[in-house]
């Protein structure tokens, strides 16, 4: 379990469904499209995900540039190259003002393939010692009006310069960030987002020649339907994947000023476990600040390489997936998948994938707890279907390794309404996931990844 539901992130959203529900309403996203005349029909429905990202030399030349310049080579950039000013910053979390040198991009428009609810950006960036980078979003609504520009997260992989930092009280009446998702604020009302771009600000110390270096940076549109219950899915596929278990319960206690170890660590546990699956490791200096008598020092370090200091918490999506790309020859975005049968197709291809999910405990069979909101990575699936998850809310690590059985892991990861135990109508994430994966993947990995709109 996390913070990663706690109320700062998608409480909106769980008030507008309940208002819905007490008021006999259906929130437009949720209407069902009624079968043509003859009883033929229609055209399938649009994938309601769309996930984009700038990757490549060209992509960084087609931005707005003041300052930053691409670089070429295996791994194409973005970095300072003549800085366009300076700024002070004064960070928030230890009251320090400095000076920074700062360079921009900002990206061209991107027109959204299904007009969206939600956005969340990810990126992908090596941030030196002085360094560090800022994350904005911009966009257009259907009714052809401006969003401000919403800071979706201040970030650098260490902790030394500034505190990595999401932003609070950023609305317009219209949308809200919630810790590191934009959302319209009563989508029933059906205003969406249909195109966004965004703004890289990359700082340096003065006088130095330091830089950041941006590899991908892209966000994830969606609007999917308000709904309890998805399809069922057939099973297709058989395997599992060798990812190593940690478990986030024999840490609790640990480093408070990082939320404390135990069920706050689910999303730092679940990325540490993919990233060493693809080879990645903390080397003896960076683990040199844990305590030498706790086990899985890594997930520590885990821990405090992913806190956001605003949020008071390890979920924040964006800084794991940033987290897992400072790994080299990494990358990782946050996304949404449609259903289990693409989340086969990622594990067919060696891609395990970390889901977000809130459930009963009467509603996970063999779980053991209810969640509000947790992260765990499924690695595989049995023969007859069932999910193969390394389910970090487990006692110690050999007990990480769990089955779910299929329909009722689906229903509670892709579901966008439940009920709590109380009664009241909470919301689901929607089939929000990270995806690691290497940064020159296999044709069938390619393949697998651009399935799910991830190129």
């Amino acid at each position: 379990m996390s913070q990663a539901q706690q109320p700062s992130r998608r409480a909106v959203l769980a008030a507008a469904v309940a208002a819905a529900v007490v008021g006999g309403t259906v929130p437009a996203a949720a209407a069902t499209a009624k079968a043509p005349a003859g009883g033929h029909p229609g055209p399938a429905p649009a994938r309601p995900i769309d996930h984009h990202s700038w990757t490549t030399y060209q992509d960084w030349r087609r931005g707005s540039r003041e300052g930053t310049r691409a670089v070429s080579g295996p791994r194409p950039g973005l970095v300072i190259g003549a800085a366009a000013g300076r700024t002070d910053y004064t960070d928030p979390h230890t009251g320090t003002t400095a000076a920074w040198d700062y360079a921009t991009w900002t990206s061209p428009v991107h027109t959204l393939g299904v007009p969206a609810t939600e956005v969340i950006a990810s990126w992908n960036a090596h941030t030196p010692d002085g360094t560090w980078l800022q994350v904005e979003l911009q966009g257009t609504y259907t009714d052809g009006t401006a969003t401000p520009w919403y800071v979706m997260g201040r970030w650098a992989a260490g902790d030394q310069d500034i505190k990595r930092t999401s932003v609070d009280d950023q609305s317009d009446g219209k949308s809200s960030i919630w810790t590191d998702t934009f959302s319209i604020d009563d989508a029933s009302t059906g205003l969406r987002l249909v195109s966004y771009r965004l703004r890289l600000t990359l700082y340096r110390r003065p006088g130095t020649h330091l830089t950041p270096t941006v590899w991908r940076i892209g966000a994830m549109g969606s609007d999917i339907p308000d709904r309890f219950t998805v399809p069922a899915s057939a099973p297709g596929l058989a395997r599992e994947l060798a990812v190593p278990r940690y478990s986030q319960e024999i840490h609790k206690g640990q480093y408070p000023q990082y939320d404390n170890g135990g069920e706050a660590w689910c999303s730092p546990t679940s990325s540490q476990m993919i990233i060493e699956y693809w080879g990645g490791r903390p080397t003896p200096e960076q683990l040199s600040w844990v305590d030498p008598s706790y086990a899985d020092p890594q997930v520590d370090h885990a821990a405090r390489s992913t806190y956001d200091y605003q949020y008071t918490g390890c979920g924040n999506w964006p800084f794991n997936a940033a987290y897992a790309a400072t790994y080299p020859g990494l990358q990782g975005v946050v996304t949404r998948l449609a259903s289990l049968t693409e989340l086969e197709s990622l594990v067919a291809a060696g891609i395990p994938a970390i889901t977000s999910q809130s459930f009963l405990k009467t509603e996970l069979t063999g779980a053991g707890y209810g969640t509000s909101g947790h992260l765990m990575t499924v690695i595989g699936f049995t023969p007859d279907g069932d999910v193969i998850a390394n389910d970090p809310a487990s006692p110690s690590d050999p007990e990480v390794r769990r089955v779910y059985v299929r329909r009722e892991f689906e229903n509670i990861w892709l579901r966008t309404k439940r009920y709590d135990a109380n009664g009241q109508v909470r919301s689901g994430t929607g089939g929000v996931c990270y995806l690691y994966f290497p940064a020159n993947p296999a044709p069938s990995q390619h393949r697998a990844l651009a399935k799910v709109g991830v190129r």
